[in-house]
């Protein structure tokens, strides 16, 4: 079982060759839509550094699509940054950003990137232009959003499974969708996916120790810390490699069958 993104290849992506996750945006689109995105804001996508807070503000009149990479959206409840609750979610490639706008529901996000990033920056009166124009591809964005919802629910919100399957199921479901296989140095079929510990926590709403704990659980081998096997998942600095996504997965209890996974 292997990714569905390697890495960013802008060219094959432009030219609608590289297949998106599974449930995305992207992934729905009917044949032939695609090339009416890149004619429009091909030329305006742009790679963006890890750790970079995009230029997405609650005023602007822009939805993005994530053609590569992974991102961190922290969505503040009482409308102000840095106050009050808030929500965190990852979005990778193939998904649509700041859809609230395409309907005005503007809301204050931070958009991080956890990893380089390439963003397609789509203005939202020519979008919904497109979108009344092809009913069809109004059906890929909505099922785009009925999956995301689903897919969030089952991630973010069951909070009654143990904490070490919460975070399996995060990162198999980070590995699938945003895992670079092959990187050097982490053995044969391992995904890197880039989350830091404190992502993975501010997602999850867990404190700091549950997490410590859930990942010590992740990391300890099959048959303790003698054997000659590596634990599910490897602690890197700020980021994390899935050693086995079929145990992984296994250990998460996620189902068999799904758009997302």
């Amino acid at each position: 079982m292997v990714p569905h993104i390697d890495a960013i290849r802008p060219a094959d992506v432009l030219a609608g060759r590289q297949d998106m996750p599974l449930g995305t945006f992207m992934r729905y689109l009917p044949s032939g839509a695609w090339p009416l995105f890149v004619s429009a804001w091909g030329s305006d996508a742009r790679m963006h550094a890890r750790d970079t807070v995009l230029p997405i503000r609650p005023d602007d009149q822009f939805v993005h699509i994530v053609l590569g990479g992974c991102v961190s959206q922290e969505r503040f409840l009482t409308g102000q940054e840095d106050e009050g609750p808030k929500v965190t979610r990852f979005r990778a490639a193939g998904q649509l950003l700041s859809e609230g706008k395409l309907i005005e529901l503007p809301a204050v996000v931070r958009t991080t990137c956890l990893t380089d990033t390439w963003i397609m920056p789509c203005s939202v009166d020519r979008m919904n232009m497109l979108l009344r124009k092809h009913p069809d591809i109004q059906k890929a964005l909505l099922r785009s959003l009925e999956t995301r919802n689903r897919t969030d629910e089952l991630i973010y919100g069951t909070v009654s499974r143990a904490p070490a399957q919460r975070v399996a199921g995060l990162l198999f479901h980070l590995a699938r969708t945003a895992g670079v296989a092959g990187a050097p140095g982490t053995g044969t079929g391992a995904v890197v996916v880039g989350p830091s510990q404190k992502h993975l926590a501010d997602s999850l709403q867990m404190g700091v120790s549950t997490m410590e704990n859930a990942l010590r659980q992740l990391r300890r081998p099959p048959g303790g810390q003698g054997s000659s096997k590596r634990g599910l998942v490897l602690s890197h600095y700020r980021r994390f490699v899935v050693t086995d996504l079929t145990a992984l997965r296994a250990f998460a209890e996620l189902p068999g069958h799904s758009d997302a996974f």
